[in-house]
């Protein structure tokens, strides 16, 4: 069975054509729209991270270039290590802007057997290096069979 075929005898305009200009502003506004509230004010945003295991420690690397020290609080509460700051604005007529500012936060869940009480930060090179140590595992232990 044949199925009907549909024919438009209608020309393209100027319009119709695709323009890939046209896509990557609808999609700028689009992330503009979903990243800032009903006001216009913005909503945090999380920045790049690692979070690497060794054999001592967990280490939390969180990407924060041109934040200052002041600028950046980090919290540890029930095993959820809590990265947050602001990145200002800056000044200037730009041409083109696609670093984020305002308000950002990164959070991530690190199992049981963390010793929160040498909990350790550095920035350095606009990488937040956070080194959250593990306890010794003194639960465990081979008990000899007689």
């Amino acid at each position: 069975m044949a199925l009907p075929v549909l024919r438009n005898n209608r020309t393209l305009r100027p319009f119709d054509v695709w323009n890939p200009g046209w896509s990557l502003r609808e999609f700028d506004e689009l992330t503009r729209l979903l990243t800032t509230g009903p006001n216009g004010e913005s909503h945090a945003f999380a920045p790049a991270a690692d979070v690497r295991e060794t054999d001592e420690a967990y280490v939390v690397e969180v990407e924060v270039p041109g934040v200052k020290r002041d600028d950046i609080t980090v919290d540890l509460a029930d095993n959820v290590l809590t990265v947050s700051g602001e990145v200002n604005e800056r000044e200037g007529r730009f041409r083109r802007r696609t670093r984020r500012t305002g308000q950002f936060r990164y959070s991530v869940s690190l199992p049981e057997g963390i010793d929160t009480e040498q909990v350790g930060a550095e920035l350095a090179d606009g990488v937040l290096t956070v080194n959250v140590p593990k306890r010794p595992d003194t639960g465990t232990r081979r008990i000899e069979i007689s």
